[in-house]
């Protein structure tokens, strides 16, 4: 090439322009870096300020329930609104899409928080104007409609423990009928309210451009809705040799049961369960019973050995705000209150405030029950770092934390474990297959359920817009499909069964997160027995392990921050899948 006067001043002017282009640009991003993070500071300072007010409120709305008193619910009526104006605001709306336009620019973390932003925008944006304070009140009024339904068998008025009590116990086939039948009214009561729901809850999201409800909650995961119809599918499909023995299983010995002859479909009202989602009641196991030996302890020597195994790990101890702050225990009798009795793990700051709401009692219930919920403090307490933003502690995934609660009272539960602590006897012989048995009509029978007919009802529902007028009929169609169930008698559309499960109504479009949670926990625990303990799956023992404590921390600690399916593939070295079940 040769280089004359002319094409050496535009190459000198060329290098000139570019070297002065570049710090500037650099400078400029560094700058953006700086505003958004300043924005982002105080986006989470706020949020803290608005959850912690949140938080208390519904905290004595559980803890302390006073007939009559109207304070506590207006309490938390305001700090829910104040809430959900904050974060559905128009300005933060349109500051996290400014900033996300130009991602490239931001750290990881930033775009990971903007993106949080939206989403939790979702609920309730300003932007879709009117039909936010639509949805609010027909969410009220669905749940109002849903917890005030009066269920009736006959003349006579029964709760739902008393209709669960007879379709796990009773054997007269008519009198089964009945209370199925009954626990089913509620629906047709509901279905004029999911009429409206599905049309408001599709309008609002699309004010933030989703197409659908369904869309939304999937996004969630980081999966558009095809990508996720196509994860649950998988997970039935992982598990459908197994489920299909199960489901032959169930009718040749519910046929037996009732002395009828073995039919090809499990009618609805044969199972111990509403909506056949679990079956474990079909099978008892002699043998694993703690309740004779935990009755010669008290409530407060649960709480405590439940806190010495996760210390026996490696793990910090509980901060004493924890049973100072906590209900964990029954309500005094005579109390002037009484308090939600469902065990439940609470972060009330998305800091160092941890509590739990339990009623525990010195039983095998309680036992799992405590290290399920102090499985969930545990994961709150390590991703309450400096690395994660107040916004980001959360689980990886919304499956993660009852995965990891689940897999903490499932190890709770296995025989050398118990044996360790001297809560079984030694020499104890257990019917094993009968113990798995039971297990697969909980944790396998589960998942045809949620993946499977929730999931496909409510994408139907929502990105398909299924008709009101096919409502009834789709539904038994999926839970033919999926489960091989069939309703005792013609349910026409005046009807609306799937309505008579609570999360169609409210926590809706994500009961696919039960299915997920349960394929976790399991491909957790195989991790931990196979690779760290070099046990059994079937027969474990955690305690006092400090490698699994490690590996804990460094599951947990992140939090939301990652994107979790890479952060699964590190921890476990494979994609979530319903296959460790088997």
């Amino acid at each position: 090439m040769k280089l004359n006067y002319t094409t050496l001043l535009f190459f000198i002017a060329g290098v000139l322009f570019l070297s002065s282009c570049g710090p500037n640009k650099e400078e400029q991003n560094a700058k953006t870096r700086a505003q958004a993070q300043t924005y982002l500071d105080g986006y989470n300072s706020k949020f803290q300020e608005l959850l912690k007010e949140a938080a208390e409120a519904h905290w004595k709305a559980n803890t302390y329930i006073v007939k009559g008193d109207t304070a506590t619910s207006n309490w938390v009526q305001r700090s829910g609104e104040a809430m959900s104006a904050y974060t559905g605001s128009k300005v933060n709306i349109e500051t996290a899409q400014k900033y996300l336009k130009d991602k490239a620019n931001l750290t990881k973390l930033q775009a990971k928080q903007f993106e949080t932003i939206l989403y939790m925008a979702g609920a309730n944006p300003e932007t879709a104007g009117d039909a936010v304070k639509k949805l609010i009140t027909a969410n009220a009024e669905q749940t109002a409609t849903l917890y005030g339904f009066k269920f009736t068998i006959g003349t006579d008025t029964v709760t739902t423990n008393e209709i669960d009590k007879i379709l796990k116990k009773e054997t007269d086939l008519d009198k089964r009928l009945a209370a199925w039948e009954s626990s089913k009214l509620v629906g047709a009561e509901l279905k004029d309210g999911l009429v409206n729901l599905q049309g408001l809850r599709n309008e609002t999201v699309r004010a933030l451009g989703y197409d659908n409800f369904f869309a939304y909650q999937a996004s969630d995961y980081g999966y558009s809705q095809s990508e996720l119809m196509e994860v649950c599918n998988n997970m039935v499909s992982d598990l459908w040799p197994l489920y299909r023995e199960l489901h032959t299983w169930a009718r040749y010995n519910l046929a037996e049961k009732y002395k009828k002859e073995v039919p090809e479909m499990l009618p609805a009202h044969w199972l111990p369960n509403r909506w056949g989602q679990e079956w474990n009641a079909l099978v008892e196991v002699d043998g694993v019973d703690l309740d004779g030996i935990l009755g010669e302890k008290d409530a407060e020597w649960i709480m405590r050995k439940g806190e010495e195994f996760f210390v026996s790990l490696g793990l910090d101890t509980l901060p004493q705000s924890f049973y100072t702050k906590s209900s964990l225990y029954p309500a005094p009798e005579g109390a002037a209150y009484s308090k939600n009795n469902h065990a439940s793990a609470w972060h009330m700051d998305n800091a160092e405030d941890v509590r739990s709401l339990m009623s525990v009692e010195p039983n095998t219930k309680w036992w799992a029950t405590v290290l399920h919920e102090l499985g969930h403090i545990y994961y709150y307490m390590e991703y309450t770092n400096p690395d994660v933003p107040i916004i980001l502690r959360g689980g990886a995934n919304r499956a993660y934390h009852e995965g990891l609660g689940t897999m903490m009272g499932l190890a709770a539960m296995q025989v050398p474990f118990l044996q360790g602590l001297d809560l079984l006897p030694a020499d104890l012989e257990v019917d094993k297959i009968q113990l798995l048995l039971q297990e697969a009509l909980d944790y396998v029978v589960v998942i045809p359920w949620g993946a499977g007919v929730m999931t496909e009802f409510e994408y139907d529902l929502y990105a398909k817009n299924l008709s009101p007028d096919q409502y009834n009929k789709r539904w038994w169609e999926l839970k033919k499909k999926w489960q091989g169930i069939v309703p005792p008698n013609e349910r026409g559309e005046e009807f609306c069964d799937a309505a008579s499960k609570t999360h169609i109504n409210n926590d809706a479009a994500q009961y696919y997160d039960y299915a997920m949670s349960t394929t976790l926990l399991f491909q957790f625990h195989n991790h931990i027995a196979k690779n760290i303990l070099k046990q059994d799956p079937h027969a474990t023992n955690y305690w006092g392990n400090k490698d699994i404590g490690l590996w804990l921390k460094k599951l947990m600690s992140p939090g939301a921050s990652v994107e979790w399916k890479a952060h699964l593939k590190e921890s476990i070295g494979e994609d979530v899948s319903a296959r460790a079940m088997l």
